[in-house]
């Protein structure tokens, strides 16, 4: 009897066993970008567009490029948090939805560069270790 309380008084006191927990997070952005190769156009204002194939959304972000800034790049989608963000004419922010995107950068409103890209699908793996 006296061992079985000596063990429960043990255990009492044994430290718990925790997992150790890991937070993550993927985030996948694309860059793009401008640039008067030759710099001869001096300040301009370089507006992105780009449109996502499956929802139909366009999404757009103004650039304000000042004397002797010949270019720009940008990523897509930017964090709603940046004063300067891409965004539907409705105020919607841009996020990474998995799909095909054309985009398109237009000084004095005419088209001066554009592509595509597809936007991957991410996930996260979450391992525990146990001590």
């Amino acid at each position: 009897m006296a061992g079985f309380l000596l063990a429960l008084l043990l255990l009492g006191n044994a430290p718990t066993a925790k997992a150790q927990t890991w937070m993550v997070s993927t985030t996948a952005q694309i860059k793009l970008g401008v640039l008067d190769k030759y710099g001869q156009l001096g300040p301009y204002t370089a507006t992105f567009i780009v449109h996502n194939e499956r929802t139909g959304k366009d999404y757009f972000l103004v650039k304000e490029l000042t004397k002797g800034q010949t270019g720009i790049d940008v990523l897509f989608p930017t964090e709603a948090s940046d004063p300067e963000y891409f965004k539907a004419e409705s105020g919607e922010a841009a996020s990474a939805i998995p799909g095909r995107y054309t985009w398109e950068c237009r000084v004095k409103g005419a088209r001066v560069v554009g592509g595509h890209f597809v936007f991957p699908e991410v996930g996260n793996d979450i391992s525990v270790v146990q001590r």
